[in-house]
């Protein structure tokens, strides 16, 4: 029997142009989805090509679907409006939205400048703008069209981040995230009567550029493993069969889920206190 069937699907993947995105992007590609990569870099131009095989890629391996790459900025309204209408005019519908796009590139509390009293608002603001804000628009434009069709799947990244706090992860991700999950399980809501699934990925730490590019300190990079059950870091890859399966029929009955990706790390109810900052002492407030 076939499953996670979603050829001949119309799908649209934000912050295609790498990562999790990108990976999510190539895995419908293969099924043979019609998929609309998205992205604020032009990059995403060259990661459509390679999907298609035209840059020396997975050509072979494109099903019977096609590829196009689109720029844009999730926190500018009309631009993901234009996304939208752009999709949906090219193909004739949307059946799959990921939404993806994220930023971070805020220092956690644990480093330098990402103490609650340090963090530059503007900072803040960046990360709010295209994680919450960014979905917002997201959501709203992808909800128009297929309240409209009366069916549809809508799948959020989200982040294991906004299920608990995380002293390795910075405060506007944390807050971000959590709003996100909220997000999702509001819309979830409102679009049931629609045929309108929303769900939303959680996964825990993967290596991708969204805290930038270049390589991470190892000390770092040894603390996040030592965390996770599985003693390693999640790859792009990783995410794809759980995203392929809320894409599919196969979920049907699936909506307002937080599910989580994360090789067993918050299955660990607790942060070990050796991952926080050591308490600093009181100063000494008696006299000679």
């Amino acid at each position: 029997m076939d499953t996670l069937r979603i050829d001949r699907r119309v799908v649209l993947v934000t912050g295609a142009a790498s990562g999790i995105g990108h990976a999510i992007a190539r895995a419908c590609a293969v099924e043979g989805a019609t998929v609309h990569l998205a992205d604020v870099s032009d990059a995403v131009h060259e990661a459509a090509e390679k999907l298609a095989g035209a840059g020396g890629g997975i050509g072979s391996e494109v099903g019977s679907g096609s590829v196009a790459s689109h720029v844009c900025d999730v926190t500018d309204p009309a631009a993901v409006r234009a996304l939208v209408d752009d999709v949906v005019t090219a193909s004739g519908r949307l059946d799959v939205a990921f939404l993806n796009a994220g930023v971070n590139g805020v220092p956690s509390p644990l480093q330098p400048g990402g103490a609650i009293d340090e963090i530059p608002f503007e900072a803040w603001r960046r990360v709010m703008d295209v994680n919450l804000d960014g979905l917002f628009h997201c959501l709203q434009h992808c909800a128009r069209v297929m309240k409209r069709q009366r069916s549809g799947s809508i799948v959020v990244t989200a982040s294991t981040a906004g299920l608990r706090a995380e002293p390795r992860v910075s405060y506007p991700y944390v807050a971000s995230k959590s709003a996100v999950v909220g997000l999702v399980r509001q819309a979830a809501l409102e679009l049931a009567r629609f045929g309108v699934r929303v769900n939303a990925l959680a996964p825990g730490p993967v290596v991708t550029n969204i805290g930038g590019p270049g390589p991470r300190p190892e000390a770092a990079v040894a603390e996040w493993e030592n965390s996770v059950p599985m003693r390693r870091w999640g790859r792009p890859d990783d995410v794809t069969g759980l995203a392929l399966l809320l894409a599919s029929d196969d979920s049907s009955w699936m909506t307002g889920g937080i599910h989580v990706v994360d090789g067993g790390a918050s299955a660990l109810t607790q942060v070990p206190s050796d991952a926080l900052p050591a308490p600093i002492p009181t100063p000494d407030s008696g006299t000679d």
